[in-house]
This record gives C-alpha cells, sequence and structure tokens, in this order.
C-alpha cells in the first residue's frame, strides 16, 4: 500500500513546472531520471556558453524589467528546487531497486561558470544550474534577431542611401541642360569659343590628384592657349572636405585681390565636393568674388563606394577593405582618412542639412555613365611620363606612364550595376552625382570618372576630349549665371 500510494503521489506530481514554463525559461524534464536531467542541463548549460560568447549582439532588456526577472527567477529556483527534492525523495523510496541496478549513464560533464560537473551531483544542484542557465534563452533571441538585422543591413548595402537628394523634399527642384550643352559642345568642336577672358577658371582636382602630375593638364592647356586665365587649386586631395573649403577660399580670394575678377570653379569628384562646401560655409565672404560652380562627376549626395568600405557592418568588415585603405590613405600616401569618411552617405546628409550652397548661386552638375565593353576594357588612361636621359643636348625624352583605369572604373560600374541596379560613372551613381538646383548635364556618351582628367592613348578623335567637354561646361554656367543675373534684376524692380 504505501507502494502504491508513493507511486500515486508521483503520478501526480507535474512533470513540466507551467510557472517556469510560462516564464520562458527551459523546463524540468523528467527529474526523476539523472541521465535525461543531465543531458538537459548540459544542452541548457551548453546554449548559456554559446550566447555567452556572442553577448556583445544581444540587446540587454531595460533596467525596470531586468530587477523583477531577477527575484522572479529567484523565486522559481527556490520553488523547483523544493519540488525536485521532494519528487526525488518519493521516486527512491518507490524504486529503491531499480535505482541500485541501474548505472549512470557515461556523458560529458556540463561546465557552468568554469566549473567541472560529475554524474554524482546533487540533482537539486543540477537543477538549480539548469535554472540559471534558462535565463540566457532571452539572450538567444536576441543573438539571432542581431545576427539576422546584421546580415540584412550587409545585403541591403546602401540601397536604401543612393538618390537620398531626389528624395528629399526641401531640396531645389533641378533643370535640365543637356541639349543647350550639346549644342555648346558641337560649336566648340568647329572652333566657336564663347568663355569671356574677363573672369579667371579655377580647376579643383579630386581625391588622390596629388598623385597623378597629368590631372586636369589638358584643360588648362587648352585654355591657356585660348588666353585665358586657368589655375589648378594646389591643395592636399586627400585632406577631409572642411580643410580643403577654407583652402579653397584663400585661393579664390588671393586670385581675386591680384587680377580683380571673378572666379568660375570647376570641380571633379571630390574636388567639386570640396567647393561647393567652401561656397556654401564662407558664402559671405565670397558671394562677391565667384561667379559660379560647376561640378563633374562628384559624389555631391555621397559614394557607396566610400560608404560600402567605411560602413560597420558592410563589405569593408569582411575582407579588410577599411583597414587597407586607411593604410593607403594614412600611412602610404601620408593623406587622412576623414577625406573618405567625408563622402559617405552619413557625413554628406550632416553636412548638406546644415550648410547647402546659396540659391543665387549658378550651378552646373554633369553625370556620365561607364561604358563596360571589351574596347573599354583595352583603354590605358596617361596618367604621368618618365623622363628618360639623353645622350644628346636635346630635351630628355619622355616615356608616357598608363595605367588601365577604363577597365578598374567599368568593373566597379558592373559591380554597382548588378548590387543595386545604380548607373554610374565606376565610382559615382548618376543620382548621387545631382546638385539640387542645379542645371544638370547628362551625355548619352559613355564616359568614365578617370576620362574628365587623364586623357586616353586611344581617344577617339571624331567625339569631343575632355578639355572641349569642361569649356563647354563653364560656357554653359556663364550663360546660366547671366540668366540669373536677369530673373534677380527683374525680381528687384
Amino acid at each position: 500500500m504505501e507502494a502504491t500510494s508513493a507511486m500515486s503521489r508521483e503520478s501526480s506530481t507535474p512533470l513540466v513546472n507551467d510557472g517556469v514554463r510560462n516564464d520562458g525559461f527551459i523546463p524540468q524534464l523528467l527529474t526523476s531520471l539523472p541521465v535525461l536531467d543531465g543531458a538537459a542541463s548540459y544542452l541548457a548549460q551548453t546554449t548559456s556558453l554559446i550566447t555567452g560568447c556572442f553577448s556583445d549582439y544581444s540587446v540587454e532588456s531595460p533596467s525596470r524589467d531586468s530587477g523583477g526577472s531577477v527575484v522572479h527567477a529567484q523565486e522559481m529556483e527556490t520553488f523547483s528546487s523544493a519540488q525536485t527534492e521532494e519528487h526525488l525523495e518519493l521516486s527512491c523510496n518507490s524504486h529503491n531497486s531499480l535505482s541500485e541496478s541501474s548505472t549512470p549513464a557515461t556523458s560529458s560533464p556540463p561546465i557552468h561558470d568554469g566549473e567541472t560537473r560529475g554524474s554524482s551531483e546533487d540533482p537539486s544542484q543540477r537543477t538549480h544550474a539548469l535554472i540559471e542557465s534558462s535565463q540566457a534563452s532571452p539572450n538567444g533571441i536576441s543573438l539571432f534577431k542581431g545576427l539576422i538585422d546584421r546580415a540584412r543591413r550587409t545585403v541591403r548595402g546602401s540601397a536604401d542611401d543612393i538618390g537620398w537628394l531626389q528624395r528629399d523634399l526641401s531640396m531645389p527642384p533641378v533643370e535640365d541642360g543637356t541639349e543647350r550643352f550639346l549644342e555648346i559642345l558641337d560649336n566648340i568642336r568647329h572652333g566657336l569659343h564663347k568663355l569671356p577672358n574677363s573672369m579667371v577658371y579655377l580647376l579643383i582636382p579630386g581625391l588622390f590628384s596629388n598623385h597623378g602630375p597629368l590631372y586636369f593638364v589638358n584643360t588648362k592647356m587648352s585654355f591657356s592657349k585660348q588666353g585665358l586665365a586657368c589655375h589648378i587649386a594646389k591643395i592636399h586631395s586627400e585632406a577631409s572636405v572642411e580643410k580643403n573649403a577654407k583652402e579653397i577660399k584663400e585661393y579664390i580670394e588671393e586670385i581675386y585681390w591680384g587680377s580683380k575678377k571673378r572666379v568660375l570653379l570647376l570641380g571633379h569628384s571630390k574636388g567639386g565636393v570640396d567647393a561647393a562646401a567652401a561656397l556654401s560655409l564662407y558664402w559671405p565672404d565670397l558671394k562677391d568674388k565667384v561667379a559660379g560652380l560647376a561640378l563633374a562627376q562628384s559624389p555631391y549626395g555621397g559614394s557607396p563606394i566610400a560608404t560600402d568600405i567605411l560602413r560597420e557592418g558592410q563589405l569593408g568588415d569582411y575582407v579588410n577593405l577599411r583597414k587597407l585603405m586607411e593604410i593607403l590613405i594614412c600611412k602610404v600616401i601620408k593623406g587622412d582618412l576623414q577625406a573618405l569618411e567625408d563622402l559617405t552617405y552619413e557625413r554628406r546628409m550632416d553636412f548638406l542639412r546644415k550648410h547647402q550652397l546659396p540659391r543665387e548661386l549658378p550651378v552646373v552638375s554633369l553625370h556620365t555613365e561607364a561604358g563596360i565593353t571589351s574596347a573599354v576594357l583595352a583603354t590605358l588612361s596617361h596618367v604621368a611620363h618618365a623622363e628618360l636621359p639623353s645622350l644628346s643636348a636635346d630635351e630628355p625624352s619622355k616615356l608616357p606612364v598608363v595605367m588601365p583605369l577604363g577597365a578598374a572604373m567599368a568593373a566597379c560600374a558592373q559591380l554597382l550595376q548588378l548590387r543595386y541596379g545604380e548607373k554610374s560613372d565606376g565610382l559615382v551613381t548618376c543620382r548621387d552625382a545631382v546638385v539640387p538646383g542645379s542645371i544638370v548635364v547628362r551625355p548619352k556618351r559613355k564616359l568614365d570618372h578617370a576620362w574628365m582628367v587623364y586623357s586616353s592613348l586611344n581617344d577617339d578623335t571624331s567625339e569631343a576630349d575632355a578639355s572641349q567637354v569642361c569649356e563647354a561646361l563653364l560656357t554653359l554656367l556663364v550663360e546660366v549665371g547671366l540668366r540669373k543675373r536677369h530673373e534677380l534684376a527683374m525680381k528687384d524692380e
């Protein structure tokens, strides 16, 4: 009768503690059988150990709730331990022969808090460890949620940022000037030049231009042959945007006070961003000295290349691109990594919402699309020249230094097309090169990012060259400036 009563009492004892289950803890499964209990405890503690290794990715619960959870967990521990001890005592009395004949299965001892627990450990202590281990379950959920979010951010990349300027309703609208640009370009190719010599033309190079001796050189020579005053700004191209903006301001003031002529700016790539920053930050000092600004292939809204390299959770994390760029810019060419950081979408959004271009400033922006044909892949760009010693008294001969920049730009353009479905010149997407409030030029001709400043060895002579394109942009800018001045005069009347 006593055994029957014990078995009846045992069958009425719940196998799963409902209070523990409802609170999200791992249930106490078959605590009367040490083998199953040990396996469950080992599984729970292993999960806790793995979760602890990724604790940095878990999201902490609010402190207001954490205090209550600890108190509640302690109550569950006390209740569960007492219940388990009573249950085990009854089980041992009714199944003494089974306990004596059975041998505990050999298993790997569970590890908890750096201690090794044997199979002969007190079941109440094992249950206590089970409850403690189960408290890591919310962290496990947060871990996997964090991993999913991180994977989603990596896959999305810069997809949500590209073209953000067009989606921002606070930005002024743009006007298409492609047709007029092509007319001016055709006139220039037929010998009709209209750039006035009453202005000084300042060309502002982009990133890494200090290491390209021929950057903008052909354009400057073409302007000089027409009797135009043209300068290339000698700025530190790998410096931050704000640092270069101050240097450009000083350049403009020096030119203006020396020549008494207004300055027309043409910036390529990051040079356009630097020039725009100078006019945004120092417009009260420059408004009487600057006639207009042209931006060619400039990442005015930001660059997906720079963002994917530097943003946390992007490709730069997995292939060490961020570290490589830091070594290249900071150690090799003695630059500032902020020069690249200033081209990320976060930095551009923050800057442009604080410092927009003046509405009265004439602005022209150009964006192009790189070609990806086999002919482009074979294109070599003339980036420098090496002087060879001459045996005679004549000038030393020059050997062109060429690089396959066209192939590199085509590869990057293909990557941006495949990943984001965006057209680009290889480094800057077409949508990010559009400056709000500007006259936008969108030529159909395939031109990559390097073509504007470096000549190619196999340029098509039937098409306009880079210097002619720059001249056409500045001629269009002069016309836009005259029209704006007329509109302002009409408003004043």
